[in-house]
């Protein structure tokens, strides 16, 4: 055959090649400009598109990278935007900046050492990643907290509900330009921080709640100090009320700005103040009750329109909700035991260390071979401030778990943002990302 012979065929060849190019690009270019919220394209995907001649219509549309560094961002979150001049066409959250694999280290440590792992996850309200954790072991061991430990549980957490709202107020402020509130929300936190390290130790990361109960009882005059706390705090939230809540230009910013509904936000599996913003009762605290919630009055914050204004006024709301709940606290606590009289959980305390050998061994082993647990898999939730917290825990008879999941509320309600950014202005994607309140140690445990 010769050579003549087989032009016609690769010519047909290169046509069809030419025409299923062409056929791709204009299917790409399709995929493109669909209405989904979600920017589905990768760096390499943009850089390529980027430069395509062929794409006439698409002269005014820009990706932009906003973050993982910077200071509206809440951490190192990466925003991926398609904008059309300031207006945000469609967005994709980017992750694992601050990836420090949480999970898999909480399999290589004890139940013991485990609410030390776990406690930097959201270490805006860390004392809740400690309870979820313990709640979770000893559903596995089987045992009974002393009621006095379950009331400073209790009342611990919602101490850190209030510091943690108080941080999104001042954090929101200075988002949107009200920098005076970074000042006043950042003041009363440092009061609960200070109580927390009164009690703890520490005012972060505190690995006070352990399995079994606490890991110290409270001080003598705690009850002082709480009431102090509520009469601080109580005054300043009607100021707070004051400074923005009635504010036009605050209202401005806020209302009708990143909008879900509520069949929106139960889709994307969205919890806390994001799914009580879009008018959904729903708070584990009374719908799936744990410690002695069901003892205690309050009531559910709810939204109507599910916009950042209702977000915002849930969480101020939400405060004071917690400041009543913490009073009945008060005059509730019982006394006896902080923590289980188990002495294969139990360490001894302190005092009888330097006067015991047996007490001095029974430490030693407890926090270095820890308690084994026996196999078997539990999964315990509790209500923090960004939404539903669980922890999944799997047991092979041993003392450290052989599989250990959170579910991470931040994690979940992070991806709700391509759809409240979507037809937005950039500088409502601030308010947005804010209102969502994500604390990125929690996101990429």
């Amino acid at each position: 055959m010769s050579i003549t012979d087989t032009a016609p065929s690769d010519s047909a060849d290169t046509g069809a090649g030419a025409a299923s190019a062409e056929a791709d690009r204009a299917a790409e270019r399709v995929r493109r400009r669909e209405p989904s919220a979600v920017l589905r394209m990768s760096e390499a995907e943009a850089a390529a598109i980027g430069g395509d001649p062929d794409d006439a219509d698409d002269d005014e549309l820009v990706l932009l990278n906003m973050g993982p560094s910077h200071p509206s961002t809440h951490g190192v979150l990466r925003l991926m935007l398609e904008l059309s001049g300031e207006t945000v066409l469609r967005s994709k959250p980017v992750i694992g900046y601050l990836h420090t694999g949480m999970e898999k280290t909480g399999e290589q440590l004890t139940y013991m050492q485990g609410g030390t792992n776990v406690t930097r996850m959201d270490y805006a309200s860390p004392l809740f990643n400690e309870l979820a954790f313990c709640l979770a072991t000893e559903r596995l061991l089987g045992i009974d907290v002393p009621e006095r430990a379950t009331w400073i549980r209790m009342l611990m957490c919602e101490l850190n509900r209030v510091s943690s709202h108080l941080l999104f107020m001042a954090t929101n402020g200075m988002d949107l330009g009200a920098v005076s509130m970074m000042i006043y929300g950042w003041r009363e936190r440092e009061e609960v921080l200070r109580f927390f390290e009164k009690v703890t130790g520490l005012r972060m990361n505190h690995n006070y709640i352990r399995p079994g109960g606490v890991a110290a009882d409270l001080p003598a005059d705690w009850r002082t100090d709480v009431a102090r706390l509520i009469e601080l705090i109580e005054p300043r939230l009607t100021e707070y009320d004051t400074l923005l809540t009635g504010q036009p230009i605050w209202r401005e910013r806020l209302q009708g700005v990143g909008v879900i509904s509520a069949a929106e936000a139960v889709a994307l599996g969205a919890t806390g103040p994001l799914l009580r913003g879009a008018g959904m009762a729903w708070d584990l605290r009374r719908d799936e009750p744990y410690l002695f919630y069901d003892q205690v009055d309050f009531d559910v914050i709810v939204g109507t329109h599910g916009d950042c204004y209702d977000r915002y006024a849930i969480r101020l709301n939400e405060i004071r909700e917690s400041l009543r709940i913490v009073a009945q606290i008060i005059e509730a606590m019982p006394s006896g035991d902080y923590r289980v009289q188990d002495k294969k959980v139990t360490p001894p305390p302190r005092s009888r260390i330097d006067a015991s050998m047996e007490a001095l061994i029974h430490h030693f082993k407890i926090f270095t071979e820890g308690f084994k647990v026996p196999p078997g898999e539990a999964y315990a939730a509790v209500e923090s401030p960004r939404g539903e917290l669980g922890v999944y825990l799997v047991s092979d008879g041993t003392s450290v778990p052989y599989r250990v999941h959170v579910r991470a509320p931040s994690f979940i309600n992070l991806q709700t943002l391509p759809h409240l950014m979507q037809n937005g202005l950039i500088a409502d994607g601030v308010a947005i990302i804010s209102s969502v309140d994500p604390i990125m140690g929690e996101v990429d445990r």
